[in-house]
């Protein structure tokens, strides 16, 4: 290949403009890319797709879309869950020869929601250069839009499958003092959002479904309203499910249990509840009156008698 060529290949276009990508230095760029519409890609991003000397992608058929779009001739290979280990030297050894790598997923930002984190894990260990490419995520696409308080989240993927597992994942984060971020498939959203009714009380929630596309929604209400509204429904499209946090009086509950049930396992009622009182400054005869019911409900063992 000479280098009339080599230049050719590291053009993209905009619309009726060519453009020329500058070269990039060596080592895995995480590239973020559209999560539906196509001109949420920046510009930045294009330059990367277009310099790296391989793209490793999920799958070529859907990236190969986004390149094509934009004019892009980079080589791809495929790097994707069931093929990782099998991937994985070739990515290396690219690195490793001076190569530049861009990772990129179906849809918006790498390793949210996917195994791609273990290859970084691997570049780093190797020593070599890890370069973010920000862009599109529905995760934040989601949040901005919800109308929830957004200071202080918490993104917890894909809940569960089968309903047992997925309370006992909601009962795990029912305490947590943030906005709860999952993403979920369309034929299992009803069945999620009544579990979280039932697990996660009267709380405020949004249902963000086909974020940037032609048809995209927001869905707002309590998680009872919305459990209703998707109650036999089986939306199309990608969705990301948004609940507000604990109301303060929730949340000072589930922490004192969580304090008197860890004191009661060494120590007397009284001590336990003198020790919670003043970590949590609520008095200490209402705390010693809830650390009676948890012993008498069998959730805590005195240790000694008062």
């Amino acid at each position: 290949m000479d280098h009339s060529e080599a230049a050719s290949e590291r053009k993209y276009y905009i619309g009726e403009h060519s453009l020329t990508a500058k070269r990039i230095e060596p080592g895995l760029h995480i590239v973020s890319t559209p999560i539906g519409n196509l001109q949420d890609i920046t510009i930045r991003a294009l330059e990367t797709l277009a310099a790296c000397d391989v793209i490793a992608c999920e799958d070529t058929r859907v990236t190969g879309v986004l390149l094509q779009r934009y004019g892009i001739r980079t080589q791809m290979m495929t790097y994707h869950e069931h093929n990782a280990q099998r991937q994985l030297p070739k990515i290396l050894e690219a690195l490793a020869a001076g190569r530049s790598v861009a990772l990129v997923s179906d849809a918006g930002t790498p390793l949210i929601s996917d195994p791609g984190f273990r290859l970084v894990g691997d570049v780093v260990e190797q020593g070599h250069k890890v370069v973010p490419i920000p862009g599109a995520s529905a995760m934040l696409s989601g949040l901005v839009g919800a109308g929830l308080p957004s200071d202080t989240i918490l993104f917890a993927g894909f809940l569960p499958n089968k309903t047992h597992g997925r309370k006992k994942r909601l009962e795990e984060l029912k305490g947590i003092p943030a906005t709860l971020v999952f993403y979920e498939s369309p034929h299992r959203v009803g069945a999620s959002l009544a579990d979280m009714t039932e697990i996660l009380g009267k709380r405020q929630a949004a249902v963000a479904r086909e974020l940037t596309k032609r048809f995209e929604t927001f869905q707002r209400g309590t998680l009872a309203e919305l459990s209703d509204f998707f109650s036999g429904d089986r939306p199309k499209g990608e969705i990301v499910i948004l609940v507000s946090p604990p109301e303060e009086q929730e949340l000072t509950e589930v922490d004192t249990d969580t304090l008197l049930l860890e004191a009661l396992k060494d120590m007397p009622v009284s001590t336990a509840a003198k020790k919670v009182s003043k970590a949590t400054g609520v008095d200490r005869k209402t705390i010693y009156t809830r650390a009676m019911e948890l012993k008498n409900a069998g959730s805590a063992e005195d240790p000694e008698s008062d």
